[in-house]
């Protein structure tokens, strides 16, 4: 802690080799970051662009891409200076932002994951209906919903973490996730149980309606014709990948942390680079590929002269 200024600093000691490697690592993360702006970026451009493209289950792509970016612009940015700094440090409130920011975007990630659930449902299985039902109010009711209702929630947890008295001021990872609980002098029952509880119902609750609206998505398409399951596999493959990948990597990021201590700090890195890597730049992959109408904008865009 600076005593004079009265700020308190953390030490973001999940660096492997960083004085050997540091160019390396930098030039990776750069990449990625490029990458992953320009790759989102693109996508939900095209959707904002093209008129075709403005129905809910690519609005709520273009919400999820969104929050990639944001993600990674939370994340990159003091990575790649943590890599030329000699040391690795940031202030607490800083820490918390960035924990805010990473759960509150995990968070709307499942909310908004359900939303194209519950979309693909209504599109599949009422189809007749979906006009009325998945209309431009709703839609933006259930943005707004995803995304305030997470910020609420993870505002509570920021708020006691901030409250909580610190002992410990190094924390083993290269950015402030969930690690960030061990630098308290003493777990909170209070924030336990209501971690738990966000938990719950951020992710849990919102993976079981999904794995609900799919089932009856499935029983449906089962009895329909071989058009509806082509369908039926084209819009909502894509969505399956994304929400097992992404809830893999959610498991990875809270193993992580709960078993730190029985891990070498290599493996701790490759793990926290796996959560901070994949999603970002798995998303518009999955979706610029998968879902036919962005695919067919993105070959329009970067291969004109072969699209008669």
């Amino acid at each position: 802690m600076d005593t004079e200024s009265n700020v308190t600093y953390i030490t973001l000691d999940g660096h492997v080799e960083l004085s050997k490697y540091r160019y390396v690592y930098f030039v990776i993360v750069f990449t990625a970051y490029i990458v992953v702006i320009c790759s989102n970026s693109t996508i939900v451009c095209l959707i904002v662009i093209h008129k075709n493209l403005h129905e809910p289950m690519y609005i709520f792509i273009a919400a999820l891409l969104t929050n990639s970016v944001l993600y990674s612009t939370n994340i990159y940015p003091k990575l790649l200076v943590d890599f030329l700094s000699e040391r690795q440090v940031t202030s607490y409130s800083a820490c918390l932002l960035q924990f805010f920011i990473i759960y509150f975007l995990v968070c709307s990630e499942f909310l908004l994951l359900a939303a194209m659930s519950y979309d693909r449902y209504v599109s599949i299985c009422k189809p007749l209906q979906y006009p009325t039902i998945m209309t431009k109010t709703r839609v933006s009711v259930l943005l707004v919903l995803s995304w305030f209702a997470s910020a609420c929630q993870i505002s509570v947890l920021v708020i006691l973490s901030a409250q909580s008295k610190l002992c410990n001021f190094t924390i083993n990872t290269i950015s402030c996730n969930n690690a960030i609980y061990g630098l308290q002098c003493v777990k909170s029952t209070v924030l336990t149980i209501y971690g738990l509880v966000s938990f719950i119902n951020s992710s849990v609750l919102p993976v079981l309606f999904i794995i609900y609206m799919y089932t009856k998505i499935l029983i449906i398409v089962y009895r329909s014709s071989r058009e509806v399951r082509k369908k039926a596999a084209e819009t909502c493959l894509p969505h399956l990948i994304v929400l097992i990948v992404f809830f893999t990597l959610c498991i990875n990021d809270i193993t992580a942390a709960r078993v730190e201590s029985s891990l070498s700090k290599t493996v701790r890195l490759a793990m926290n680079l796996q959560n901070l890597l994949y999603h970002p730049l798995f998303n518009p992959l999955i979706y610029g590929l998968k879902m036919k109408e962005i695919s067919k904008h993105l070959r329009r865009l970067f291969c004109p002269t072969k699209i008669t």
